[in-house]
């Protein structure tokens, strides 16, 4: 046995920490913080590849006395098999599954193949780890090693990176490795590993070198590798006396990570041919496991001789795992075999596995053996495809139909499956793969069905890439082609492009703006059913916005009363955010109610958390002009949870009302600006509205008319679709009357008025006679307001109740009618107050002072401490009667971090029990830090 040989151990322990002291103190600070005070940490090490992460990462695991220690270590060939760095984090803790809620057991059961069902909702599958984790950690402390991050399937990342953003209160400890962390990552603690100083590397060199140097070589040594220790290590291996002493073919002109494994490929070359080939399959398998491998082995007629030299060369262990000493290492070995003896490798691993327990694998390893086009080959990976979507690995999925693409020699076969590789790409975010999936399969002779969905799939990269405005025209063009060969399908896409233009609004591409797709839409024969609620809500919808506003009102008042009736749960899921923002253009506030409540609840039944976001923006916004912002706040709370834990790109539009409401400009202003430039990069117009409404508001409330003049202006100039603008107007007017442009309030009066006269509903009504009474005087005006306040007070919108109570108490003063004016400024203060709208209780408070009458401030139960704004949160739940298990669902944590919250929360609100929140009203507002 060689120098080097006798080395082996040190160079994989102590020496890989030579100048580590630093990193070494950090990482035992983090378990001695998880051990200590049961509080979890998460720390993503990285570097360049041979820095000496794995080595840190051994040194943890090492060195985490009294804790549980799992390790999960990525492998680029796995990287499109689902969830398989998750099995191997979580496979020692199944037993705890039945310790789950049921929906987040039964998710995670079905990704790993343990059990069947529906494909599993990544988020829930998030949630289960969570849940397993912070079971298992309640007897022992739990340090969790993930090394080759960059290397993992991308389910597994997704779930890893969820569950880092979502541990709070649990002992965990959560370390990644990684060379640059990705956007998964990038937002974590990180600790970067640099090179070793120029004295450790020397010192380094001079453990390994079986003999003297000459000082200008080592100086190129030290130099040339940046302190890598890997590259240290590896490169004077192999080389004479001779190499050494002079330098010569150390390192040339190659990269380093190059450098590392030509020192790696010169190893296996010095070893006998079966003793590469054993070293061959255990690179190309990823398992691990030593019984599969010599299984394989035997089949190509290698026996247990051949073992010795292959773990001399130091570059795998043959124990009981197969374990490579670096990725580099297992690169080497297989990269340095030609295509025929690789092919052979994966064939004699595809026989060597069993096709009962794990299919997926023995597929892939026939795929990587296959000489060429192979229909029976690519037919079973067409079918593991399906197997892969049914348990949520839709990464492994495309990889599956990718690889079925290339075995396949008919062309419409070809095009299909390639055809379905994009779509499931479009799904995982590989947007720039399924261009290219796209790109070869039109270069075959496609049908139309096969054309229309190109164009739906260019139609959602063009929405998910910021180009939403283009996405209204692919989609009309993929259901004209739908409408000959799938009329179903064809619906559902013009119903698709009908909200996208909706939502593209005046940033639509050309043939795809509002009054485009309305126009073709209008002209497709309905369907066997009409008076079903889809067609309803696409003929309506498509009327209104071609005809005008009056001709779909009748049309969607009945799309409305019957919506959900005759749909199953995934077409009402699918068409839920068009009837919400159809009652909004109604001005329906009762069924703007009734279905957002009902989208939550379906989105929380179904386990559609990748909904739940829009869902909960979309209550939150009911809440909020019903005046019910603490339940408004705490489902904005909710929603960006939700958002932080799956890398959702919802904009933060309820937080951008909420707090315009609360007349708080300074999170106001720059939640309206970002919106306006995100909006206007991703081509969605509907969120430039949203956010110049939102500035409107916020500068009405806070008496600053000429701003929330020009904001509206801004908002209402594109009038395609009249019915997009009702709340903007609303704004627009008060402020124009208030700045005395009368033309500007006239013309807004007018247009709110159009829309009433068309929908008749008391919210509609209440706006028009108040937008009325603003452009009107005398007798005329006092009638109009008081008409306003009937009208609205029949429905749940008491922000604009109070709001009318405000302008008409306003009015009252400038008439000089100061006594009548104080009871309706009273009471607009008082309602105001009551719900937190701050800026327009100043401003009635401002009011009620000019008319010589006070404006008292309301009482609240005070809290010893402020609360953060999570503790803030999970009181709220609390308060609203959920239990420890729902608010940990509902959160996205962790039930033992709901615990955690609560024990805190107690003594600062001065009370020792849940029962006693009832005297709280919890306005979230109040009890955050630094809440004024």
């Amino acid at each position: 046995m060689d120098h080097w040989r006798k080395l082996a151990d040190s160079r994989w322990h102590t020496e890989r920490l030579t100048g580590r002291r630093t990193e070494c103190e950090e990482l035992d600070r983090l378990v001695s913080t998880v051990r200590q005070s049961s509080e979890s940490r998460v720390l993503v090490v990285h570097g360049e590849a041979g820095v000496g992460k794995s080595a840190l990462l051994d040194y943890l695991a090492d060195h985490a006395q009294g804790c549980q220690v799992v390790r999960v270590v990525g492998a680029q060939a796995e990287v499109d098999l689902a969830f398989a760095g998750l099995h191997q984090l979580c496979s020692s803790m199944l037993s705890h599954l039945d310790q789950l809620p049921p929906p987040q057991s039964e998710a995670l059961r079905t990704a790993f193949g343990i059990s069947t069902g529906p494909p599993p909702d990544r988020f829930l599958v998030g949630l289960a780890v969570l849940g397993l984790l912070s079971t298992a950690a309640e007897s022992r402390p739990l340090v969790c090693l993930v090394d080759d991050a960059h290397c993992l399937d991308r389910e597994t990342a997704q779930v890893m990176a969820f569950v880092a953003r979502r541990l709070g209160a649990e002992p965990i400890a959560l370390v990644f490795s990684t060379r640059m962390p990705g956007s998964d990552l990038e937002s974590l603690p990180g600790l970067r590993v640099r090179g070793l100083t120029e004295a450790d590397a020397r010192k380094l060199l001079g453990l390994v070198l079986p003999g003297p140097m000459d000082e200008a070589v080592r100086d190129q040594i030290v130099s040339e590798t940046r302190g890598n220790p890997l590259a240290l290590l590896e490169l004077p291996r192999g080389l004479s006396a001779a190499e050494l002493a002079g330098g010569f073919g150390i390192l040339g002109t190659a990269p380093l990570d190059g450098s590392i494994e030509e020192s790696f490929r010169r190893r296996v070359k010095a070893v006998p041919r079966q003793s590469r080939t054993l070293l061959l399959l255990a690179s190309a398998d990823l398992t691990g496991d030593p019984g599969l491998v010599w299984r394989a082995a035997e089949r190509l007629g290698i026996g247990p001789e051949a073992s010795a030299p292959a773990t001399e060369t130091g570059l795998a262990e043959f124990g009981t795992r197969v374990r490579f000493r670096h990725p580099l290492a297992r690169s080497a070995v297989y990269w340095s075999m030609d295509l025929y003896h690789r092919r052979e490798a994966h064939r004699a691993l595809a026989d060597a596995t069993d096709e009962r327990t794990d299919p997926d694998r023995r597929a892939w390893h026939r795929a990587q053996a296959a000489p060429g086009p192979d229909a029976a080959l690519a037919a079973e990976l067409e079918r593991l495809a399906g197997r892969a979507r049914a348990r949520g690995g839709l990464s492994a999925a495309a990889a599956f139909l990718r690889q079925a693409a290339v075995l396949t020699v008919a062309p419409e076969d070809r095009a299909r499956r390639g055809l379905a590789a994009a779509e499931v790409a479009i799904h995982t975010g590989s947007f720039d793969e399924a261009r290219e999936l796209i790109a070869a399969a039109i270069s075959s002779n496609l049908d139309d069905a096969q054309r229309a969905t190109v164009d739906t799939m260019r139609a959602e990269l063009a929405f998910m890439t910021s180009r939403g405005g283009d996405a209204p025209k692919l989609l009309l063009d993929a259901a004209r082609r739908f409408k000959h060969v799938d009329p179903e399908r064809a619906r559902t896409t013009y119903a698709d492009a009908l909200v996208a233009a909706i939502f593209a609004n005046r940033l639509a591409g050309a043939g795809g703006t509002v009054t485009d797709v309305a126009r073709v839409v209008r002209s497709v024969p309905r369907n066997r059913r009409p008076s079903g609620s889809f067609d309803l809500l696409l003929h309506g919808t498509a009327s209104g916005l071609h005809k005008g506003y009056a001709a779909g009102v009748p049309i969607l008042r009945s799309a409305l009363e019957r919506f959900g009736g005759d749909l199953s749960s995934d077409e009402q899921l699918r068409l839920m955010y068009l009837a919400c923002i159809t009652a909004i253009r109604l001005w329906d506030d009762e069924s703007w109610d009734r279905l957002s409540s009902r989208y939550v609840q379906l989105v929380r039944a179904t386990g559609a958390l990748s909904e739940l976001p829009l869902a909960l923006t979309a209550r939150a916004h009911v809440l909020l002009f019903a005046g019910d912002l603490p339940a408004a706040a705490s489902l904005i709370q909710e929603q960006r949870a939700v958002t932080e834990a799956t890398g959702s790109g919802l904009t933060a539009y309820g937080a951008m009302w909420l707090a315009a409401l609360r007349g708080d400009s300074h999170s106001a202003a720059p939640l309206i600006q970002a919106t306006i430039e995100d909006a206007g990069r991703r081509g969605e117009g509907m969120g430039v509205i949203f956010a110049e409404g939102a500035s409107a508001l916020l500068n009405n409330g806070l008496g600053q008319f000429e701003e929330a003049v020009a904001a509206g202006v801004r908002a209402t100039a594109y009038d395609k679709d009249p019915a997009a603008l009702n709340w903007v107007l609303v704004e627009l007017v008060e402020a124009a009357a208030r700045c005395g442009e009368t033309t500007i309030a006239s013309d807004a009066s007018q247009r709110i008025a159009e829309m009433a006269d068309a929908t008749g509903t008391d919210w509609a009504l209440g706006a028009r006679a108040r937008a009325g009474a603003l452009v009107s005087t005398g007798e005329a005006a006092d009638l109009l307001y008081r008409e306003s306040l009937t009208h609205l007070g029949k429905t749940r919108l008491r922000v604009d109740l109070a709001r009318t109570q405000l302008l008409y108490g306003e009015w009252l003063r400038r008439e000089r009618r100061r006594g009548e004016a104080r009871e309706r400024l009273h009471e607009a203060h008082t309602m105001f107050e009551d719900m937190g709208v701050a800026g327009f209780a100043d401003r009635a408070r401002r009011e009620l002072r000019a008319t010589g009458g006070p404006a008292p401030h309301r009482d609240r139960p005070g809290v010893t401490q402020r609360l953060t704004a999570q503790e803030a949160q999970i009181a709220t739940l609390a308060h609203d009667g959920l239990s420890n298990r729902e608010i940990a669902t509902r959160l996205f944590i962790s039930v033992h971090t709901v615990q955690y919250h609560l024990r805190k929360v107690f003594p600062k609100l001065g009370i020792t029990s849940r029962s006693q929140l009832d005297r709280f009203t919890l306005d979230t507002r109040e009890l955050l830090i630094g809440s004024s």
